[in-house]
């Protein structure tokens, strides 16, 4: 489950989008340490998000859990396609003016709760693979969350030190190969992931 969070944590990590925005603008004026911080704010709000789907496991788990998993499912697949489609012309947006910035923790929680894409993930993919580590206790629901936050906290973090540099570690062709490769990975686990939810072994 720690590597199965990792995985599926950066694939959202990597793809461009308002917290990574806020990461590059913070980092531009405050230095290598502003990626954690918005990686703080940003796992802040997700931890709120965890917690309610959680609260409500008892209640949806019943006659609505092949429901879930199969939209969960689903939408792997639908993220991954998405993702396989954008890696082909995706840039990482390191240039241009300097944004005034907020507080850097402040600004990751509030460009994850206004980012539509965060919403629909949580409430997809994210909610029956929580479900799912869930029947097998709280600590698999702890190892896929501490994977998907080392994926966050890892890239942003390479994000704000190769700012603060001037120079990004990674070529436009190498991270366009890994953001494909991370949606190739969505679409795979997407189905064998759906195919277990509908064809569950045993039945």
């Amino acid at each position: 489950m720690l590597t199965l969070g990792f995985l599926i944590g950066l694939t959202g990590a990597l793809a461009p989008g308002p917290t990574l925005v806020a990461t590059i603008n913070a980092s531009l004026k405050g230095g290598w340490s502003m990626g954690p911080r918005v990686t703080l704010g940003h796992a802040a709000v997700e931890i709120l998000m965890v917690l309610l789907i959680m609260a409500g496991f008892a209640l949806v788990i019943g006659d609505h859990a092949v429901l879930i998993g199969g939209i969960g499912g689903l939408a792997l697949i639908i993220f991954g396609m998405l993702t396989l489609r954008d890696a082909r012309s995706a840039v990482l947006p390191l240039t241009g003016e300097q944004a005034e910035i907020v507080h850097p923790v402040l600004a990751g929680a509030v460009t994850s709760i206004s980012n539509p894409y965060f919403w629909i993930w949580w409430f997809t993919v994210g909610s029956a693979l929580i479900i799912g580590a869930y029947t097998g206790g709280v600590v698999l629901v702890i190892a896929f969350i501490a994977g998907h936050w080392a994926a966050d906290l890892g890239w942003f973090t390479l994000v704000s030190v190769s700012v603060h540099r001037g120079r990004f570690v990674l070529g436009e062709r190498t991270y366009r190969w890994i953001l494909g490769s991370c949606g190739l990975f969505l679409i795979v686990f997407g189905g064998h992931y759906l195919a277990g939810v509908l064809f569950p072994a045993g039945v």
